[in-house]
């Protein structure tokens, strides 16, 4: 089974995220949108709230679980045998960002980084964006 981490905040989750997650399911068996945790990060919704708001995007999904962690996402993916991460480009910075976070997960627990350039239309949209309006 080719199961999948699609690692973030989601504070809020967005339209951009959606679009990469459906995408995602194409290549994907599963895909588990894990939520991190990080208690010096103040969030707008609190966690429950963060995974009711995704549960309902993808409700009646079979290929989609929710979870949420603490510590490393690389550890995260072990512990739930995903040999792979899902993340979304918007643009060259995100790129440059993520690229050095992708190879570290690779030397550090094996997982392979999946690019998905997002959709014109929801290239724009950001969580922080989205919480600003």
């Amino acid at each position: 089974m080719k199961r999948a981490v699609f690692p973030g905040s989601f504070d809020p989750i967005t339209l951009g995220h959606v679009d990469i997650i459906n995408r995602g399911l194409l290549l994907f068996d599963e895909i588990i949108i894990a939520i991190g945790v990080n208690a010096e990060k103040k969030y707008m919704w609190s966690l429950k709230e963060r995974q009711y708001f995704i549960e309902k995007s993808f409700e009646g999904n079979p290929k989609i679980r929710v979870a949420s962690y603490n510590g490393l996402t690389a550890d995260f993916c072990v512990s739930v045998g995903a040999k792979f991460l899902l993340r979304g480009l918007r643009n060259s910075l995100d790129f440059s960002y993520e690229k050095s976070i992708a190879q570290n997960n690779m030397k550090l627990a094996g997982v392979e980084s999946v690019f998905l350039v997002c959709a014109p239309e929801v290239s724009h949209i950001s969580s922080t964006v989205v919480r600003d309006i």
